[in-house]
């Protein structure tokens, strides 16, 4: 059972690992570039955060393990809304912020109900995996448009404000003129992330073998906590610094990412079904809590404490379901 754990382990490991040095050196090569620091927050920070869940999500497509993929994108989902949003509003009361829950929170419930009916009715095959990329730039392009003109913030700034606040470094001007340690950075990161996804698809299913339980499980709790890891740190550094509007941000544009971006470049890469149990029951979770966030985050908006406790002891619950 050991032997099983320490490709698991190691894979999470070299996932953060490898994110955090992507994200670094892709900054600092826009930054030479000179590429807005705008842009840069919606765009390179943004996906950058969301590749451990990309890598294990394709992985596991590639590898034959559906559950896996899709487990991780569904979980990571719950896990964002119950796990990383109770967590953040206990710390602290999350304050939602207009634009986020008019534009931003009603589109992660939109695309939410969208992935959980379309594989209820299709397999999840390159042509949904094109229109779910097509609508996260869209997305990604809107936003941008609307905070220049307007200078209205909404969740995908919150998602790279809340990785900037965990490491302030990463926003300042890079010391070095050459673009050679940058690109360096963003190999090497690479290198780890596809080394850590496939460790991980691999540890999750021989766990699943050994112990006898279903792909789906690993990959709805155990995947799916360990590549939300980076959302779970930056939302309590958010929580932590009373910049609950942050920790909002940052679920809601995490889960936006997850579906969108993860669920479409699943689909594009490695076509398939999404396994029936979690189109059954958890993608409609996934729908459920994420109209009770948004009912909680529109009521004095903000998500207290008493709610914060409310989504935790739910995600203890459905936990308790799973591994029953």
């Amino acid at each position: 059972m050991f032997e099983t754990w320490v490709p698991l382990i190691a894979g999470l490991l070299l996932l953060v690992a490898g994110g955090e040095l992507l994200v670094r050196g892709a900054v600092q090569a826009a930054e030479q570039l000179g590429v807005s620091t705008l842009v840069i927050g919606l765009t390179l920070v943004g996906f950058g955060t969301s590749m451990p869940e990309l890598v294990t999500s394709v992985q596991a497509g590639l590898s034959g393990a559906p559950g896996i993929a899709y487990g991780n994108i569904v979980g990571s989902n719950i896990a964002n809304i119950l796990l990383i949003g109770g967590i953040s509003a206990l710390i602290c009361p999350v304050i939602v912020a207009e634009t986020a829950l008019r534009r931003d929170a009603l589109l992660m419930l939109g695309v939410a109900g969208l992935f959980a009916t379309l594989a209820l009715m299709l397999p999840m095959g390159r042509f949904l995996g094109v229109g779910f990329v097509a609508g996260l730039v869209a997305y990604i392009v809107l936003a941008i448009r609307q905070e220049r003109s307007s200078g209205e913030q909404g969740a995908i700034h919150d998602k790279s404000a809340a990785l900037l606040q965990a490491d302030p470094g990463l926003g300042r001007p890079s010391r070095y003129r050459e673009q050679v340690l940058p690109l360096l950075l963003v190999l090497a990161g690479l290198g780890l992330v596809v080394m850590g996804g496939t460790l991980l698809v691999d540890g999750a299913v021989a766990l699943a073998r050994a112990i006898g339980i279903g792909e789906r499980v690993i990959g709805l709790t155990i995947v799916a906590v360990g590549t939300s890891m980076p959302e779970l740190v930056t939302s309590v550094i958010a929580a932590l610094k009373r910049q609950g509007d942050v920790a909002f941000g940052n679920i809601v544009g995490s889960n936006i990412y997850n579906i969108l971006g993860i669920g479409g470049a699943t689909a594009l890469i490695a076509p398939g079904a999404v396994p029936g149990e979690i189109i059954a029951f958890d993608a409609r979770l996934m729908v459920g809590v994420s109209v009770l966030l948004v009912v909680f985050a529109a009521t004095g908006r903000r998500i207290d404490r008493r709610e914060g406790l409310a989504l935790l002891v739910g995600y203890g619950a459905y936990l308790y379901m799973l591994w029953l």
